[in-house]
């Protein structure tokens, strides 16, 4: 006979262990001393949202645990294994891609014979027990973590949608307020789930709340409303068919928190539950509601950091951005591309929005008789200093260049206009402390009509040189110090050298600043991959990656280098890509003596060479006249006094200007006398003018009187002509000038 309460057969084999594991709602997770999973029981499935039975291989941090909590996964095994308890939460990423935050608790698995052979982890959603009050504090402590890894609006306000669906919500709102408007940033559902075009209002539209709605209730009081259960009340709705889809998806419950911060509402975080999933409880109650205000004033925190910053990188970024040139013109026989990217902040740093300033800059300028200035440098540090010197720096150089110097020459100058800047400091006892930016850069200098190109370095990374597919680093012989710290004592023309080579038709050469190559590991990246590539190896990968897309566009180009190399920009980045095109320039040079009949020949000259390049007669008028005022001012002060002045004489009609030269013994009559070369160049929107000559005397314009015979070709120059200028030559000096083809 059995006793009341004896357990039948039956009943006794259902309490093996393996069948109370498959009933209970709670996860069980079973692993080796290795941490290698050999069981879970169902609920563990669910809850993990993995499915099968473990193969004993997989690690504890297959189960969906996110990287950044792999460390706390390590210290539960090293403490059970002593044979201690662990107790902790997980950021867990189920199979489907959602967002679950579990609590568990490791024991140690003991041998029947006594060691430990393993762990026992009892894990459970968070907030989904009897310990809810418990789970709260480590909660809140994980959302605030998460929030504060990011510093941009949109960002921010996605984690907290992933942090709150599926585990405390079916349906997620949150609403930004944006002058006199309620703008809807973030609308997240369950499984998925879209609302239907014409009932809840998408991402981006303005949110208006009828007058005694819950939400409007929630802003107006700046309080967190709950409301438990919506069988039992009655609101207004914002249109019929969100009314109508409400009833459709079966709301049961929901929390409307303010985002509020420093007295100022920013917004405000909907959460509802509906009967689209099966949860414990349809309804939210009074902990439910306590738990979410709190979780809304760290939202609203982190919504305020994220607007202050971005208003703050607005501000920084326009700040450099104008400190840069905005558009590049068109260059004869270049193709250019250009890009600038601020640094994303890193919170390590400790400067805030310092970090997204940097001291990166490029430039192209134009120098005389079409040919470019091109420079790359970077300031050292960050912040608004690194960035107010830069744009000094650019100014300088801009202005260093217009002399037409050598670059070595336009470094060495700019070396000492970086002393200059540099703030005076002293010490306690008065002594000089100053210390001077460190810059490097580099300056080149390049002719389209020769493609010939001269360079300086200022301690920068050589640019990469992209010929027939093949990308090498650009030869440099003499890499300079950088600006800023040359010994004293020690001469700039010691330090800085020039050096040229000519470029061959289609070369492309790419200047970059050290942020194009130094990059830190992507956010929320998991894998080997985001592990920081060393500095050979990612410029290995630039050098790969440059060599597929060699024969496209130079934006192309400059688009493939700057996603060559993974992970985030850490320190500002400037580009440039230039391009040698394959054409040849239309170019025509001749030498003449320095004799006031050759004024009638250089004119003869560039009127013919312009007729050929069918320049408008105009403009071809134009430029012949002021080649005759220029030639004109070279002979009159060419140095030839005792050198006798021989006509020439020529029977029959003109002869063309090449052939005219081929007079017998007239090149013996003008031996020893002294010469200037006129240098006639055609380009797509101009014509360059240049006149070469052996007096070292640069020109300037005269303030003639009435009376004067003479005194106002270069005011007639400088009227007529859109630029001009002079410069310095090893033999002597250059005069140029440019007429546009079109107008002035």
């Amino acid at each position: 006979m059995k006793r009341w309460g004896d357990l039948s057969q039956e009943a006794a084999d259902h309490l093996t262990a393996g069948s109370v594991l498959d009933q209970a709602e709670m996860a069980v997770v079973v692993t080796d001393r290795f941490s290698n999973v050999l069981y879970w029981n169902p609920f563990a499935e669910r809850l993990f949202g993995r499915a099968g039975a473990p193969s004993g291989k997989e690690p504890l941090v297959s189960l969906g645990i996110m990287e950044k909590d792999h460390p706390h996964a390590v210290d539960l095994a090293r403490h059970v294994l002593r044979g201690g308890v662990w107790e902790g939460t997980f950021d867990v990423v189920r199979a489907d891609g959602t967002m679950v935050y579990v609590r568990a608790q490791a024991v140690p698995l003991r041998h029947p014979s006594g060691p430990i052979s393993g762990i026992v982890i009892i894990a459970r959603e968070a907030m989904r027990g009897n310990e809810r009050e418990k789970d709260r504090f480590g909660l809140l402590e994980r959302i605030g973590e998460r929030l504060a890894g990011s510093l941009y609006v949109e960002e921010t306000l996605n984690r907290v949608a992933d942090m709150l669906v599926p585990q405390f919500a079916d349906h997620c709102f949150i609403e930004l307020v944006q002058g006199e408007r309620l703008v809807r940033k973030v609308s997240t559902h369950v499984h998925g789930w879209t609302p239907p075009p014409g009932t809840w209002l998408p991402v981006g539209s303005e949110i208006k709340y009828p007058l005694g709605h819950y939400a409007d209730t929630a802003l107006r009081r700046q309080e967190t409303i709950l409301v438990e259960d919506f069988s039992q009340v009655s609101y207004p709705m914002p249109s019929e068919g969100s009314a109508r889809l409400f009833a459709q998806v079966g709301m049961t419950s929901a929390i409307v928190a303010p985002l509020c911060v420093r007295g100022e509402t920013l917004g405000l975080m909907y959460l509802g539950l509906s009967n689209l999933t099966e949860r414990h409880s349809p309804h939210y109650d009074t902990f439910d509601r306590d738990f979410m205000g709190a979780v809304a004033t760290r939202v609203a925190l982190a919504v305020d950091n994220a607007l202050l910053f971005e208003a703050e990188r607005h501000t920084a970024e326009s700040f450099q951005k104008h400190l840069l040139p905005r558009d590049l013109p068109t260059f004869d026989g270049l193709e250019i591309a250009h890009r600038y990217f601020p640094a994303a902040p890193l919170a390590s740093h400790g400067q805030g929005i310092q970090t997204q300033v940097g001291g990166d800059w490029y430039d192209v300028i134009p120098l005389s008789a079409g040919r470019v200035g091109i420079v790359i440098g970077d300031v050292e540090g960050r912040g608004a200093k690194a960035a107010a010197v830069m744009g000094q720096l650019r100014a300088a150089l801009r202005a260093f260049a217009q002399d037409d110097k050598p670059p070595a020459d336009i470094l060495a100058r700019l070396d000492e206009w970086t002393r200059v800047v540099a703030a005076p400091e002293r010490d306690d006892f008065g002594a000089d402390i100053t210390n001077p930016p460190i810059v490097t850069c580099q300056y080149l200098v390049y002719d389209a009509w020769s493609r010939q190109l001269s360079f300086a370095n200022a301690g920068h990374a050589p640019p990469l040189l992209i010929v027939d597919g093949k990308v090498t680093e650009l030869d440099i012989t003499e890499v300079g110090q950088p600006l800023g710290v040359r010994a004293k004592g020690v001469h700039a023309d010691l330090v800085y050298k020039e050096e040229t080579l000519t470029l061959p038709p289609g070369a492309t050469l790419l200047l970059y600043t050290d942020g194009l190559v130094d990059r830190r590991p992507l956010r929320d990246f998991t894998g080997p991959a985001s592990e920081e590539p060393e500095e050979d190896e990612a410029l290995r990968m630039l050098r790969e990656a440059l060599a597929k897309v060699s024969i496209e566009s130079v934006e192309r180009i400059a688009d493939a280098a700057i996603v060559a190399v993974p992970g985030e920009i850490d320190d500002d980045m400037a580009i440039l890509v230039v391009r040698s095109v394959g054409a040849e320039l239309e170019l025509q040079e001749h030498t003449f003596p320095a004799q006031p009949i050759m004024v009638g020949e250089a004119r003869r000259m560039a009127s013919e060479a312009f007729e050929r390049w069918r320049v408008p007669e105009e403009r071809a008028d134009l430029a012949c006249l002021l080649v005759s005022e220029v030639v004109t001012n070279v002979v009159l002060h060419a140095a030839g006094a005792g050198v006798p002045r021989r006509e020439l004489a020529l029977e029959g009609p003109p002869l063309p200007f090449d052939e005219s030269w081929d007079v017998p013994g007239f090149e013996e009559e003008i031996a020893g006398e002294k010469e200037f070369t006129l240098r006639l160049r055609c380009g797509r929107d101009s014509i360059w003018v240049e006149v070469f000559d052996q007096d070292l005397r640069l020109p300037r314009i005269r303030s003639a009187a009435e009376t004067d015979e003479g005194g106002r070709g270069l005011y007639l120059v400088d009227q007529l002509a859109r630029r001009w200028g002079s410069r310095p030559t090893r033999e002597g000096k250059a005069v140029w000038f440019e007429i546009p083809m079109g107008g002035r």
